[in-house]
C-alpha cells in the first residue's frame, strides 16, 4: 500500500512539473478575463453579413461586411498553411455555402472558438503572406469592413513571417482557460479518487467538436449540435440521481482544444470521463450503422478506427491552433504505470457500455474497438469515447434528431455508469 502511495506522490509531482512547462501552441492569444455569462444576446455582439474572396493565385483579398468596426489579430501558421485571424465575439449571419475558396485560399471557415472569442481560419494553397489588414469605419451607405490581403511566397519568407499582428485596441478574449462550466481551483481538501469535497463521484461528460469545428454534417444536421444535445440529456439524467457531480466540457457551441478537455477531468479528480461524438462515413467506404465504443491504444483496432482518430485528433488544425504537443517526457515512465491501470478500468467501462446499450440501441457490428484519441490520454482518469450512431446513415440520422430514441440510449448509459462507479467506489473505499 505504502508503494502504491508513494507512486501516486511521485506522478502527482511529476505531472506538475509537466504542466509547468510552456506551451507551443503559437496560435492561442494570450490568457485574459472571459465574461462569466457567455449567453448573452446574439444581438449585442458584432454582425458578419457577407463575406467574399477576390484576386486569384498570386494575390488575394478577404473582405468580411459588419454591423460595426471590430478589433482583430492575425496568425500564420504552417503545415498545413493557415491564415488565422481572431477576433471579438461575432454573430455570423453569412448566407449558406459561404466559405468556398478563390485564389491563394483552398477555403475558409468561422465560427466561435471560445466565449467572448470568434476565429477565421483560411485554409491556404500553399505559402502566402498577409501584406496588409485592416478594418474600414462604415461610410457612404457600404458597411464596416475588415479587409484582409495576401500574396503568395515561398516557405522561406513563409517561415521568417513576423510575429502575430495585434492591434493595440484589440483585448484578447481567447483564454488558455478552462472552460467556464468548470470550476478554475481544484478543491483543496483530501480526497478519494474520483470525489470532490461532498464524497460523490465526478463524471466528465465531453460533447465532441463545437464552435469553429461542426464536425461531420448531413441533411442539415451537424455533429457539434446532436452530441451537445445528448450530452446535456446525459447530465441532465445523471444529475437527477442526486450521485454524482457532473461536468461538461462544454455545455454551449464553443470550441475546446483537444489538450483542455481531458485536462478539465484531471483536474477535479474525476472517476470516469465520457467524449460523445456522431461519425460520418465517406461515400466511397459505403454504408455502417450503429453506435461504437473506443478506448485507447496506442495502436488502432481496425482501419477504422484508425481514420476516426486521425480524423477526431485534426480538430485543433480545423480551429487553427498549432497542433505541437507539450513536452510530455518528464513523467512518461511514471505516467505510464499509472495508465496501465487506467486502461484496465476504461476498458472495464466500455464493455459495461456495450452490454447496457445493446439492449436498447442499435450497435456497430463491431461495436469495441481502440485507437490513438488524443481526449483519451489522460492517464489516470477511465475514458472512452462513444460513437452514438453515423450522421451520415440515414435510420441512424433518424435515430440522433429523435427525444425518444436519445432517451433510451441516455438510460442505457446513465446505468452503465452507475454500475461501475458504484464497484469502483467501494473498491477505492476499501483501499483507504
Amino acid at each position: 500500500m505504502a508503494s502504491r502511495t508513494n507512486q501516486r506522490v511521485l506522478l502527482g509531482f511529476a505531472l506538475l512539473c509537466a504542466s509547468a512547462l510552456p506551451c507551443a501552441d503559437s496560435s492561442r492569444l494570450s490568457a485574459a478575463e472571459s465574461p462569466s455569462q457567455p449567453s448573452v444576446a446574439a444581438a449585442n455582439f458584432p454582425v458578419a453579413t457577407a463575406a467574399r474572396l477576390a484576386g486569384d493565385g498570386k494575390q488575394t483579398r478577404f473582405i468580411l461586411d459588419l454591423d460595426q468596426t471590430v478589433s482583430f489579430r492575425t496568425t500564420t501558421l504552417a503545415d498545413p498553411y493557415r491564415v488565422v485571424v481572431d477576433v471579438p465575439q461575432v454573430n455570423f449571419q453569412l448566407a449558406p455555402g459561404t466559405g468556398a475558396g478563390r485564389g491563394l485560399v483552398k477555403a475558409f471557415r468561422y465560427g466561435l472558438v471560445m466565449p467572448g472569442g470568434s476565429r477565421i481560419v483560411f485554409d491556404l494553397t500553399g505559402p502566402a503572406k498577409i501584406t496588409n489588414s485592416y478594418v474600414l469605419e462604415a461610410a457612404n451607405g457600404q458597411p464596416a469592413r475588415l479587409v484582409l490581403e495576401l500574396e503568395e511566397v515561398d516557405r522561406t519568407a513563409f517561415v521568417q513571417t513576423p510575429p502575430p499582428e495585434n492591434h493595440p485596441e484589440l483585448r484578447p478574449t481567447i483564454a488558455a482557460a478552462p472552460p467556464t462550466t468548470v470550476p478554475s481551483t481544484p478543491d483543496p481538501a483530501p480526497q478519494k479518487p474520483g470525489t470532490p469535497s461532498d464524497g460523490r463521484p465526478v463524471v466528465v461528460i465531453d460533447p465532441g467538436h463545437g464552435g469553429i469545428d461542426n464536425g461531420t454534417q448531413s441533411s442539415g444536421e451537424s455533429e457539434k449540435n446532436l452530441v451537445l444535445a445528448f450530452g446535456l440529456a446525459l447530465r441532465d439524467r445523471l444529475e437527477k440521481s442526486g450521485k454524482y457531480r457532473v461536468v461538461m466540457t462544454r455545455d454551449d457551441d464553443t470550441f475546446i482544444p483537444l489538450n483542455d478537455r481531458p485536462k478539465v477531468a484531471r483536474n477535479l479528480n474525476a472517476a470516469l470521463f465520457v467524449s460523445i461524438h456522431a461519425d460520418a462515413l465517406p461515400k466511397a467506404e459505403g454504408d455502417a450503422q450503429g453506435a461504437t465504443i473506443y478506448t485507447l491504444s496506442d495502436k488502432a483496432s481496425d482501419a477504422e478506427a484508425q481514420r476516426l482518430a486521425d480524423a477526431e485528433n485534426r480538430a485543433d488544425a480545423i480551429a487553427g491552433f498549432n497542433l505541437a504537443e507539450e513536452p510530455t517526457d518528464v513523467a512518461d515512465i511514471l505516467i505510464d504505470l499509472t495508465q496501465r491501470e487506467t486502461r484496465t478500468f476504461s476498458n472495464r467501462f466500455a464493455h459495461l457500455l456495450m452490454g447496457e446499450m445493446k439492449s436498447t440501441v442499435r450497435m456497430h457490428k463491431h461495436p469495441l474497438k481502440s485507437a490513438g484519441f488524443r481526449v483519451l490520454k489522460a492517464p489516470d482518469v477511465p475514458s472512452v469515447l462513444v460513437e452514438i450512431g453515423y450522421v451520415s446513415n440515414k435510420d441512424d440520422l433518424g435515430h440522433l434528431v429523435s427525444e425518444g430514441w436519445r432517451s433510451r440510449a441516455v438510460g442505457s448509459m446513465a446505468q452503465a455508469i452507475d454500475t461501475f462507479l458504484a464497484k469502483r467506489m467501494a473498491t477505492a473505499g476499501a483501499s483507504n
